[in-house]
């Protein structure tokens, strides 16, 4: 399964690391891409839960803006 997310703020290969490596930490997860210029966060995995994934986004200090 993939679940597509926005998130704000990110601006550089740093913050796009630390986006992928919190969203990593969630169970579940597979796999993450980030796609700076969008903004664009799929997530690849199994029962991937929303409200995990934005409290990792956050973790990481970003915003998620809404589900894609």
């Amino acid at each position: 399964m993939i679940k597509n997310y926005v998130v704000e703020g990110m601006t550089s290969d740093a913050c796009r690391t630390s986006v992928e490596d919190e969203i990593n930490e969630i169970p579940g997860t597979q796999g993450v891409e980030v796609d700076l210029k969008s903004g664009r966060v799929a997530v690849t995995g199994e029962e991937i839960s929303d409200v995990l994934v934005a409290r990792a986004v956050e973790n990481a200090g970003f915003q998620l803006r809404d589900q894609a």
